[in-house]
């Protein structure tokens, strides 16, 4: 299980760096504007390298609009629920040589805040079980407008994974960090903190119409 979920993450990104680069909204909390992005803006907002301190690329950030298939990917359940009225998907990976450990960025962008509010439940029902069996909640913090996080050690030999998702606006955001070791230190809940936390930025920091700056 732990492998196959492993190269599911990776196929993800591996799939979309190999596809082909505006929105209304409104306000949706006091955070700031709840506004459907354009695929570029969802590219930017996945973090870059020059966000991600301490990590290498190994899949670079990319957007789709959103299709039968990455539906599909983005959306793995009964009739693609989630992904309705969603406009793009985004998804990067990065490693630390240090620790063995992976993360995957996600995004779906919808083209309101309501639509992304209707979404948040029925993905995070299949996203949090993608954390183990016996995953653990924990605390992300004031990060959003919803955010969840599952921590558990599904690996054959206990290594860990963590998976958050976080509702942005008009955006569901996901990072998804495991190893192919068991060092706590490669994956725990104070680094999925810190990566969510900057992936919620820059969404944020996107809706606003600034250019994503925020990095770890």
């Amino acid at each position: 299980m732990f492998m196959r979920t492993d190269r599911w993450f990776a196929a993800i990104a591996a799939a979309m760096m190999l596809a082909g680069c505006a929105g209304g909204g409104d306000i949706d909390s006091a955070n700031g504007k709840a506004v459907a992005l354009t695929k570029e803006q969802v590219r930017e907002t996945l973090p870059n390298d020059g966000a991600m301190t301490g990590w290498k690329e190994s899949a670079r950030p990319a957007a789709v609009e959103m299709d039968k298939l990455y539906r599909s990917q983005a959306c793995p359940i009964k009739g693609n629920a989630g992904c309705e009225n969603s406009r793009f998907f985004g998804a990067s990976t990065f490693r630390r040589d240090d620790s063995a450990a992976m993360v995957t960025f996600m995004i779906v962008a919808y083209d309101s805040g309501q639509a992304a509010r209707e979404a948040y439940d029925v993905l995070w029902n299949h996203y949090g079980k993608r954390a183990g069996q016996r995953g653990k909640a924990f605390s992300l913090g004031r990060i959003g407008e919803r955010r969840d996080a599952r921590f558990d050690s599904p690996g054959f030999h206990g290594e860990p994974r963590t998976v958050t998702q976080t509702r942005v606006g008009t955006t569901l955001l996901w990072t998804m960090v495991d190893s192919m070791e068991k060092s706590k230190d490669a994956v725990n809940e104070d680094r999925a903190r810190d990566l969510a936390t900057m992936l919620a930025k820059r969404a944020r920091q996107a809706q606003n119409g600034d250019a994503p700056s925020a990095a770890l």
